[in-house]
């Protein structure tokens, strides 16, 4: 789960990182009562949105006094930006800035390990400044044992080139973000800019936070994190379920039993889709190994309610999953939903109790249901239904 940038300032606060005064607010009536709160001097007004390249579509803005902070908060406020529609701005107490640094800590799952990332060059984007400068961008392993310590807090910020009368300052700065790291149970903690202000303080004046969602169950107060008002409603109602959904943009709902087996049922239906007017896969779902009538029953539930699919394929290869538990929860969601369902079924099931599952969707004879031997038949008859909204 990706915070918003006032989120990870609290985050931050909470763990001693040096951070600045920041409000959030999602009128501009709150906007400007937040600056006349902070004083009523300089503050930016920055949009909270999960995406880079704010500044660029304008959505920072410097306000000298509360009247501006309110006009550029109805500025912002309602802006689309890369897609996401900014529905909250911050406002940040302003900093006079000597120089801007970068850091990061980051899972690095292709080392199986850490990575810290330093550069005394921050606010760019920090992509540009690894493909035109890649010198300049330190990366120092962290061994998961030992951590970013006071030892490896000071291997960074000598890779990085800080100058020496900085690099304890920094030092004690990065130590305390590894701890939001660890702490927090995240994947990514990152701040740019790092900065040094005027008179010389050290501020983290910007950061980006990632959490591992599969820590959840250590962290109870992170649901107050959820960004609900974006949240895709029927991605919401999957993980209520306890099902692993991710929302697509296709028009073939797609039910499978592993990971592997769905990414592959994926590929499978974008390519027979091909010839049916490029017709997509509209989510990935996973009931997973041992999967109960229930769970497929709660997944059909989820898929048969999204307005985009026009066709379902479910792709079982029973193994701990049985083929006629898949074949019973079929029935079972049908019969629940109804009326309501109206969608075509292309169903293929093969591995354990295949026989069995086969004969109680045959013996149910449901007119939306389609049984078919092969993966690819099966994709290829859930996108032609998909093509043309009708069995």
């Amino acid at each position: 789960m990706d915070l918003f940038e006032y989120q990870a300032r609290d985050m931050f606060a909470a763990h001693g990182v040096p951070v600045l005064d920041g409000r959030v607010a999602t009128t501009p009536e709150e906007a400007k009562a937040a600056a006349e709160a902070m004083g009523g001097g300089t503050v930016v007004v920055k949009a909270q949105v999960k995406t880079g390249g704010r500044g660029k579509a304008g959505g920072v803005k410097l306000a000298h006094n509360p009247d501006e902070v309110f006009e550029k908060a109805s500025e912002i406020l309602g802006m689309d930006i890369k897609g996401h529609t900014v529905h909250q701005v911050m406002i940040a107490q302003g900093a006079k800035i000597a120089e801007e640094y970068y850091f990061s800590v980051l899972l690095d799952r292709s080392n199986r390990t850490y990575l810290a990332m330093a550069s005394v060059e921050g606010g760019m984007e920090i992509e540009q400044l690894a493909v035109e400068r890649p010198e300049a961008l330190a990366r120092v392993p962290v061994d998961a044992l030992t951590g970013i310590d006071q030892a490896k807090a000071d291997e960074i910020v000598e890779k990085a080139g800080f100058a020496p009368e900085l690099r304890a300052e920094i030092a004690s700065v990065i130590t305390k973000l590894w701890d939001v790291f660890v702490k927090e149970d995240a994947t990514l903690v990152e701040v740019n800019p790092l900065v040094r202000t005027e008179d010389g303080s050290v501020v983290a004046l910007d950061g980006k936070v990632t959490l591992d969602e599969n820590a959840e169950f250590r962290h109870a107060e992170h649901a107050e994190l959820v960004d609900a008002a974006s949240t895709d409603p029927l991605e919401a109602k999957a993980k209520s379920l306890n099902l692993n959904y991710v929302k697509l943009d296709g028009s073939v709902g797609i039910i499978g039993n592993g990971a592997g087996l769905v990414m592959s049922t994926l590929d499978v239906v974008a390519y027979a889709g091909e010839k049916y007017g490029d017709v997509k896969p509209a989510n990935f779902l996973d009931i997973g190994g041992g999967a109960s009538a229930q769970v497929m029953a709660n997944g059909l539930d989820v898929i048969l309610n999204d307005a985009q699919v026009k066709s379902v394929f479910v792709n079982v290869f029973g193994g701990i999953t049985a083929c006629d538990e898949v074949a019973k929860g079929i029935v079972s969601a049908l019969g629940i939903l109804g009326d309501e369902a109206t969608k075509p079924l292309v169903v293929r099931l093969d591995g354990n109790n295949v026989e069995e599952g086969r004969r109680i969707l045959a013996e149910a004879a449901h007119p939306l249901v389609t049984l078919v031997d092969t993966m690819d038949g099966a994709a290829d008859k859930a996108a032609e239904l998909a093509s043309t909204g009708k069995a």
